[in-house]
């Protein structure tokens, strides 16, 4: 098969050829855009689920629906180092100036609201290079969101954005992705101006993506944040999804799968977006013609494993310390434990934490840094009280065949 022609995209929140198995989200979406346009009240919006079912590219593409309707948006990737402030007046700056509003002393009115909210984080007689400059000429508005309480000033914020949205009749929508990595602190704020514009009626909407557990992360700032947010799980394709990922981009390019090799290429991927990308990529290259068959599969496994295992896998892997990552092969024995005696290995979502300190023959009081370690490097996540799981599909196998 030509190379050239390879349709599949296998990139971190790179767009899949084919966005299979999303259709209902977007769908969902549309309503809440077309709902808020007419006035109506609609929730935020959190998507969650594991590293590699695409909850990056969903966000893009939900994105890009508010786009096509004449939204400001704006996107952000939060880091557990960085406060709030910077990147979200960013991305505030962006979503302003795509509301196109008539009136310039309006926006250079919001937009001095922004960059008061930025320069707030700034130390007091901080030097110029350490000021953000965010490349707005409107000048600093004095005593609106820049109180220095971020919940305070970010209800301001957001009203001040809505309502700019509202004079043209559109709206704003911040798109947050790896939003369990934002600080207590902010998590709480940006609840609290979450719950206020909702009050409100402004049109204005947060869409946020992270690892499974945030909407316990967000649970923990504000009791109310279960009602403040509409929470999509975002999971692997089921089999008709998947085969659609894989034969309509290579109907596009004049090529087909077989049946058997539909099923092999499910077998290999079990439906994960990601995991998809990445085989059918390595099955166009090495299959000599099409229809593609199970044996073309069979021979680009290997390759399309060793790239997983440098890029996807071996990546996380290496952030991890010696102790660490004995915590990880200790998760992945456990699960082989719980199998034994009768569970499904490629289904147990999560292990007791009690299974892993018997493994390591250990008290799990004595491994509880190694544990917090790996939480906060978002290699693990907390599925329930005393339980944990990994945040990749798969890794428990990656570490196994190790």
């Amino acid at each position: 098969m030509d190379p050239i022609r390879n349709p599949y995209a296998p990139g971190a929140g790179q767009r899949p050829p084919e966005l299979a198995g999303r259709d209902d989200q977007l769908g969902a979406f549309d309503v809440v855009l077309e709902r808020i346009a007419h006035g109506r009240p609609e929730r935020s919006l959190v998507l969650t689920g594991l590293r590699g079912v695409g909850k990056t590219v969903l966000l893009n593409a939900l994105r890009s629906a508010a786009v096509r309707r004449g939204w400001g948006t704006g996107k952000l990737e939060a880091r557990p180092d960085q406060g709030l402030r910077r990147p979200l007046s960013s991305a505030l700056h962006q979503a302003v100036r795509e509301l196109g509003h008539p009136e310039p002393a309006q926006v250079d009115q919001v937009l001095g609201v922004i960059r008061a909210f930025a320069q707030r984080d700034a130390a007091p007689g901080a030097k110029l290079r350490d000021v953000w400059n965010p490349g707005i000429e409107a000048p600093v508005v004095k005593g609106r969101a820049d109180s220095g309480d971020i919940e305070i000033d970010l209800v301001e914020l957001f009203s001040d954005a809505g309502g700019l949205a509202a004079d043209v009749g559109k709206g704003v929508a911040v798109f947050i992705d790896e939003m369990q990595d934002l600080g207590p602190d902010d998590v709480s704020a940006l609840c609290a101006a979450c719950h206020e514009i909702s009050q409100s009626g402004l049109p204005m909407i947060v869409v946020g993506a992270g690892l499974p557990h945030l909407p316990a992360v967000l649970s923990a700032s504000k009791s109310y944040s279960e009602r403040l947010f509409r929470y999509q799980r975002i999971d692997r394709l089921g089999r008709a999804e998947a085969d659609r990922a894989l034969a309509a981009p290579a109907a596009e390019e004049s090529a087909a799968y077989d049946d058997d090799a539909l099923a092999a290429m499910y077998a290999a991927t079990g439906g994960y977006p990601y995991f998809i990308q990445a085989y059918g990529k390595a099955v166009w290259d090495v299959a000599p013609s099409s229809p593609i068959t199970a044996a073309d599969v069979a021979v680009a496994a290997p390759e399309a494993e060793t790239e997983l295992a440098v890029g996807f896998f071996g990546s996380r892997y290496e952030r991890a310390t010696p102790g660490e990552r004995e915590y990880l092969r200790a998760m992945a024995d456990a699960a082989v434990a719980r199998a034994e005696s009768g569970e499904d290995l490629d289904v147990i979502e999560s292990v007791p934490t009690a299974d892993v300190a018997a493994v390591l023959g250990k008290k799990p009081q004595s491994l509880s840094p190694a544990r917090d370690a790996l939480l906060k490097k978002g290699l693990i996540y907390s599925a329930e009280r005393g339980r944990i799981a990994f945040t990749v599909p798969h890794f428990g196998r990656y570490l196994r065949d190790r």
